[in-house]
């Protein structure tokens, strides 16, 4: 009986160790076999390492600036790099937009590229970003000039459209489809002060008072803003029955246009900015009469390159007060 048991509990030893080595042995193989990581591509960073280039835009609420932040994405991703983007939740917040240059400027960007909501409310940044030795480039909306001179610092270069010109080929879509009948017509602005919208107005409104036929009835702001351009619109056929266009300084403004048109029952020309995929449907639905479509993506992409090759080269930081390139990126006339 005595031996019964002893040769139990030795095989229920044995069955233990041969358990015990069988689980060390599967251990071993599978951390043997789990799957590796790929071989980084030449110039490629490891999502652990911290990007060197920010890019601040104006908000993603708007589906330009969506188009750009995809950009600037897709060329670093062709060059190899990771760069931060950032945006405010609204064209209105000008102070969280200084708050977030401000917060990269205790990260450790080497290069910032940046779209001011407005000429001035980026200026304290840039000035300290100048003087840290950081790169930059402004994109889009142009920072003024005079003041940033007088604040010490400089960018790069400025990518944008010209935006006179923009404004100037609207216009002159509008004209030659009104004929030498010509008629009443009126703008719908950007927001007050901002330049790209303010210089949109200005080449479309000269195209329209060196016309004859053409009666400019009405030039006013609706802020970017679809509902506001709508309300806007609205008052203005109202007041002129008779209206036969509109230019407006974006597609969002364009399309609240649009609707207000469609609304009152009139047939009215309305041309908007941006070639964003909604004002470009409808345009081939008849809403819109044409879109002025810039090119945000490349936009983005050029003012990236800008940056990259700065810093790849090493090149020395503009001085204060010199003249500061400007990289123009033309616009196409949208009409089907």
């Amino acid at each position: 009986m005595k031996k019964a048991k002893k040769l139990m509990s030795l095989l229920v030893l044995l069955v233990m160790a041969v358990g015990l080595l069988a689980g060390c042995g599967s251990s071993s193989s599978s951390s043997q076999n789990q799957p590796t990581a790929p071989p980084k591509e030449e110039g490629s960073q490891s999502a652990a390492e911290e990007a060197e280039i920010a890019m601040i835009l104006k908000t993603l609420a708007n589906p330009f600036w969506v188009a750009m932040k995809e950009g600037i994405e897709a060329k670093a991703k062709e060059l190899g790099i990771k760069v931060d983007v950032y945006a405010v939740q609204s064209e209105d917040d000008i102070q969280g937009q200084l708050k977030l240059f401000e917060d990269c400027l205790s990260k450790n960007y080497k290069a910032i590229g940046f779209a001011p909501i407005s000429p001035v409310n980026l200026i304290p940044a840039v000035s300290e970003a100048y003087k840290k030795g950081i790169y930059m480039v402004n994109i889009d909306e142009m920072v003024d000039m005079n003041e940033m001179k007088n604040a010490g610092a400089n960018v790069l270069a400025l990518v944008t459209t010209d935006n006179v010109k923009v404004g100037e080929k609207a216009a002159k879509f509008i004209v030659e489809k009104l004929g030498p009948e010509g008629g009443k017509v009126a703008v719908i602005e950007g927001k007050a002060g901002a330049v790209s919208g303010e210089n949109r107005k200005q080449g479309a409104t000269d195209v329209f008072k060196s016309t004859p036929n053409i009666d400019l009835v009405a030039s006013q702001p609706a802020d970017w803003d679809r509902i506001k351009a709508l309300d806007t619109a609205t008052n203005i056929i109202q007041s002129n029955p008779d209206i036969k266009a509109f230019y407006c300084a974006n597609d969002t403004m364009a399309l609240g246009v649009a609707e207000a048109v469609q609304n009152l029952k009139k047939d009215i020309l309305v041309v908007g900015t941006d070639g964003i995929d909604e004002a470009v449907q409808a345009v081939k639905e008849g809403r819109l009469a044409a879109t002025v479509a810039q090119d945000p993506a490349k936009i983005g992409a050029t003012g990236l390159e800008i940056l990259v090759d700065a810093l790849k080269n090493k090149v020395p930081l503009p001085e204060v007060g010199a003249e500061v390139e400007v990289i123009p990126v033309d616009s196409i006339l949208i009409t089907e």
